[in-house]
């Protein structure tokens, strides 16, 4: 077995390690006079390993049938669907060089490195058993937001933040803004006026850290140098900063305490971000539009970049207004893109709704009431809070209406050609971890008052779709927030990007358990998507994996149970202490209802994947299949296979977790998960049946092949 220090290894002591502890493949490769013939010798041995008897399905038949594929794709060429271009697959070829000694291109050992681990385990097959008090104690290793210890830290970064406030109150050149000091105030006046201010979201988006160095002042002078370089050259490139104080104080700037980088790695760039910014490609490509053009998913859609859509039964909206900003610039964001191309920036005072948007949004709402197929709004940005509460209002006011509307006109439908009403509203935000202050008395009545108005007329789903990334972020202020929003009647799902820092071992889980201790279920933990700007915070779809069979595990809800969690979601409360309960009695350490996925291009989210191959810098080549569960665009019966290569190696993401200080041994069997299969989904995020038959016509849609 490779240890701990051998990732670092270059490819000719690899070589004296395959020649240690495989001779037999060293001695197939120097007697095969070309790769051909190594690959038929390879074949015909790992055939040979293959059980056929009643032991057919065991874990070695599993690691053979995989090499076997790897065999199969090797000196093939492939679509590669992220990046549209064709994509030439050399793995065994690269390895027959190695083993002869005939190695000449720039191939990364991180290659060598997946193949010994994968010959290894067909050598040794090894059975996983999931370790409960194993999961147990690496969940114990994460503090929350809600810990005394913690609490008392961010008191401490509270005060200093406040303290250098006043001083950016006292600099700043802003006669219009609300948030002055009078002459006359002491320090001591002031500081309990911005004591005062600090409980108000409105502050602390008005006085929001926009620059590296006015970043580094406000965390106690902290960031290194090699830091800050980067941060400046991020600046001079156009990259927007926004980082609320609320949100910073969440952060540890002291060298003792909590480990806080999976909320730092989302407010400190990476280096190949930065490089990056500028040429960032759009991931999801369906979210390019061009007027009177389908989508690459097959979809028309209205003009501007209001609304995007994948799926028949759902569609975003995103909003002309505040909503087209957030409370906070995510590094790993998904809509990159848009922020580079400025659709999402930072502008409060340009974003504030006009009445041209208001007329633009009935002509929205017809595309929603006048689609045979659309069910589900998800209304985000940007953030859906970050719209003023007028705006607010009459976005959710306009979907009432269209509703009703959509409503009435099926009466004259006959059946079997009724359109699909709306039966879900959600509204993305993470205002909720990054200013959980934001929700108010006001918008907590706004939204109780939408769900009693919009139940009348058939929605039954009404979601607050989050984004905590760790349980650091789950703080007092976050869980009076949570608690005012399930009074209102509304469900709150999180959806948890899963990078690095996030895929420790243990995270998650405990940020599940979290959550449900205050009233929210999980929905997606997502794989990094993106291209080379992610690269830092990419995890392997193995990893991903590896957490859902070896930690995820136990908090699997047994089947005759989920009928009564799925009641408990949507109608008990207080819902945090119901949950809690609700695990105690099933001996859950929390609620497995989200899926791990990766979000494919044009075709939606899945992990039903296989290995086929890997490049020269030892990142792996999936084959993905979509997810059966659900209805998608017919556009996917003309795509093919859909291949993606990963962000970055296997052993590359493990040298990274070194870095943070994690033991790797305990990651040893990530090597193992080659293959996928998509989870299915928790009963609460089905659509609920309707008491007619809809129509099966697809309209908004235009495919080339029709």
């Amino acid at each position: 077995m490779i240890k701990r220090k051998e990732l670092t290894y270059d490819n000719s002591y690899l070589l004296k390690v395959f020649n240690r502890d495989f001779p037999h493949l060293i001695a197939m490769a120097e007697e095969s006079r070309s790769v051909e013939l190594f690959r038929e010798a390879l074949r015909s041995f790992v055939s040979s390993r293959l059980d056929t008897g009643e032991r057919g399905s065991n874990m070695g038949n599993a690691v053979a049938k995989r090499i076997l594929l790897l065999l199969d794709y090797d000196e093939t060429t492939v679509d590669e669907l992220s990046t549209g271009e064709e994509l030439s697959i050399h793995t065994f070829t690269y390895f027959w060089q190695l083993l002869t000694g005939k190695l000449t291109d720039n191939v990364s050992p991180d290659l060598f490195i997946d193949l010994y681990h994968q010959f290894m385990l067909l050598e040794h097959p090894e059975e996983i058993v999931p370790d409960r008090s194993q999961v147990k104690r690496q969940m114990s290793r994460w503090p929350t937001g809600l810990d005394e210890e913690v609490i008392a830290v961010r008191e401490a970064n509270k005060d200093r933040i406040i303290k250098r406030l006043i001083r950016k109150i006292e600099r700043r050149n802003a006669p219009s803004s609300r948030y002055q000091f009078t002459p006359e105030m002491t320090e001591e006046e002031k500081y309990d006026q911005v004591k005062e201010w600090w409980n108000t979201a409105r502050f602390h988006l008005a006085l929001a850290i926009k620059s590296p160095k006015e970043l580094n002042y406000f965390l106690g002078d902290s960031l290194s140098e090699e830091m800050m370089q980067l941060l400046s050259h991020a600046r001079k490139k156009g990259m927007p900063f926004f980082v609320t104080p609320y949100y910073l104080s969440l952060l540890n700037p002291g060298k003792e305490g909590y480990d806080d980088e999976t909320i730092r790695s989302y407010v400190l760039y990476s280096e190949e971000l930065v490089e990056t910014y500028g040429s960032i490609k759009a991931w999801e490509k369906e979210d390019i539009v061009v007027p009177g053009q389908p989508n690459a998913a097959g979809w028309l859609l209205p003009e501007g970049h209001n609304i995007h859509r994948r799926y028949p039964e759902v569609a975003i909206l995103i909003p002309d207004s505040m909503g087209r900003a957030c409370g906070g610039l995510c590094a790993s964001c998904q809509r990159m893109y848009d922020f580079q191309s400025e659709r999402l920036n930072f502008d409060f005072e340009a974003l504030k709704a006009k009445e041209s948007w208001d007329k633009k949004l009935r002509r929205l709402m017809h595309y929603f009431e006048e689609d045979a197929q659309l069910r589900d709004i998800l209304i985000t940005g940007g953030d859906a809070l970050m719209s003023q509460n007028a705006t607010l209002r009459k976005i959710l006011e306009a979907v009432y209406k269209m509703a009703v509307r959509k409503r009435k006109a099926n009466e004259e439908r006959p059946e079997g050609e009724k359109y699909a009403e709306l039966q879900r509203v959600r509204l993305g935000s993470r205002l909720l971890a990054y200013l959980p202050l934001r929700i108010t008395d006001e918008l907590v009545a706004i939204l109780k008052e939408f769900k009693d108005k919009a139940s009348t007329v058939g929605v039954s789903q009404f979601i607050i779709q989050t984004h905590f990334q760790s349980p650091l972020e789950v703080t007092p202020e976050a869980k009076r927030a949570i608690q005012a929003i399930l009074d209102a009647g509304w469900v709150i799902t999180n959806q948890l990007v899963y990078t690095v820092a996030a895929s420790r071992r243990g995270h998650t889980a405990k940020l599940r358990q979290t959550l449900n201790s205050v009233g929210i279920i999980c929905y997606y933990t997502f794989s990094v998507k993106g291209f080379n700007e992610n690269y830092a915070v990419f995890t392997p779809n193995s990893r991903s994996l590896q957490e859902q069979y070896e930690e995820k595990a136990f908090g699997h809800i047994p089947e005759d149970k989920l009928e009564e969690l799925d009641n408990i979601v949507t109608n008990k409360r207080p819902l945090g202490k119901k949950l809690i309960g609700f695990l105690r009695d099933n001996h859950l350490l929390f609620a497995a209802t989200d899926r791990s996925v990766l979000n494919l291009p044009a075709i939606g989210k899945s992990m039903t994947f296989k290995t086929v191959g890997f490049t020269a810098e030892g990142k792996r080549i999936l084959k993905f299949d979509h997810d059966t569960g659900r209805r998608h665009s017919p556009i996917i019966h003309q795509m093919g296979e859909v291949f993606i290569v990963e962000n970055k190696s296997v052993a590359a993401y493990l040298r990274q977790l070194e870095e943070l200080g994690e033991d790797v041994k305990e990651y040893r069997s990530i090597w193992n998960y080659c293959e996928g299969v998509t989870e299915p989904r928790f009963s609460l995020y089905e659509y609920p049946g309707y008491p007619f038959a809809i129509t099966e016509k697809m309209t908004n849609l235009e495919l080339e092949n029709e």
